[in-house]
């Protein structure tokens, strides 16, 4: 399993090597440059006010997600005395802390949590050793993700591992097993990602080679982390440390990677060649609008309006709901509900004949679709 992950998510080059050499399948042609044909200025207008951090919302938001995280860590630790099945209750609500502190950490990121290029360094350096994860070196992966997201020919960094219908049926027998194991619910929403925040973070992603700062942000996180567990066990013991720990990043980073996985892996999606790849119609087709009951909404800081992050991720967290109410080309979007978004646990691959995901079959008497039409915004 920690193979299956490490290729996937250390170095998603080599296992797209080993797909099409060992197996004589074709993941993509080389990247060509293209012409949008959708006009920017109408988006590009409706976000442009939402862009600049508010100082004030930022700090309040890191005191209402940082110092609840730590007294409810506290409140775990002390029910050790009293019952685990209390600290459970408790490191779950941590956990639910840790998701929106980690949408700090992707805002600072982007540049958009603080106007203070150091404020945000600061902060999602901070953040990162929390949420586990080294913040130079997730942030190059991530520019990465809203540079090629929805472009077929620029798969393998920073997303879930996709392939179309006809790579699929080009696999062996056993990179057919190897793809359906990575995509089983159990191994992608269960242990998969607490192996990945845990494990697979600790070493620096492939895509990272030759980028020191990248690279050392994995060693400094890693030795924070370390240093953080060396002081808890001479404090409270590891294993009280480890019984509200583990449990807290286990249900934490199922949840980020649930998120991470709806926003983009869903029926209607948008994948289209290089080609004919478009920044726009990706944003706004290809990042899903999840609309999420308000108590979620609030501990997932708002990424549910992916469309318009994608569009634009100068805009904080918090001013997203905002500019999508003011907005009515951003309200055209379908939504998923926490009931729909349950159905994209059945996609597993692209369709290009279809321009859809679909499971591992076509459906018999299923026509092709039309050729997917750019959005058009002027």
């Amino acid at each position: 399993m920690v193979i299956i992950y490490g290729l996937v998510v250390l170095d998603p080059c080599l296992l797209r090597s080993v797909v099409e050499n060992c197996f004589s399948v074709s993941t993509g042609t080389s990247p060509q440059s293209s012409t949008s044909s959708v006009s920017s200025q109408a988006w590009k207008k409706a976000v442009a006010p939402y862009q600049d951090a508010d100082l004030r919302r930022s700090l309040w938001q890191l005191l209402n997600s940082i110092a609840p995280f730590f007294i409810l860590w506290y409140l775990a630790y002390r029910s050790l005395e009293i019952s685990y099945l209390l600290t459970l209750v408790f490191a779950v609500a941590a956990a639910l802390f840790v998701v929106r502190i980690f949408i700090i950490f992707h805002d600072c990121g982007h540049g958009s949590f603080f106007k203070s290029k150091r404020a945000n360094d600061i902060v999602g350096v901070l953040t990162g050793i929390i949420t586990y994860t080294p913040y130079y070196s997730w942030r190059h992966a991530h520019a990465v993700h809203h540079a090629t997201s929805g472009d077929l020919d620029r798969r393998g960094v920073g997303d879930v591992w996709t392939l179309t219908y006809d790579e699929y049926q080009k696999l062996s027998l056993g990179m057919k097993a190897f793809y359906r194991l990575y995509r089983n619910p159990f191994v992608i929403f269960g242990i998969g990602p607490f192996i990945d925040f845990v494990v697979l973070q600790r070493f620096a992603p492939g895509s990272t080679a030759g980028k020191k700062r990248e690279q050392m942000s994995v060693v400094w996180t890693n030795l924070a982390l370390l240093g953080i567990f060396l002081g808890m066990s001479f404090t409270i013991g590891w294993q009280a440390f480890l019984a509200v720990q583990l449990p807290v990043i286990a249900v934490a980073s199922s949840l980020g990677v649930w998120l991470f996985y709806v926003q983009h892996q869903y029926e209607n999606t948008y994948w289209e060649r290089h080609e004919k790849w478009d920044f726009a119609t990706a944003a706004l087709q290809g990042s899903s609008y999840y609309k999420l009951p308000r108590i979620m909404q609030w501990f997932s800081g708002n990424i549910g309006f992916h469309h318009i992050h994608h569009l634009s991720p100068r805009i904080p967290n918090y001013k997203l709901e905002s500019c999508h109410n003011a907005t009515p080309m951003f309200q055209e979007v379908d939504a998923l509900t926490l009931r729909t978004s349950l159905k994209s646990l059945r996609v597993r691959l692209w369709d290009e004949d279809r321009h859809k995901m679909i499971g591992y079959h076509h459906d018999a008497d299923e026509q092709p679709a039309v050729e997917s039409i750019p959005v058009q915004t002027a």
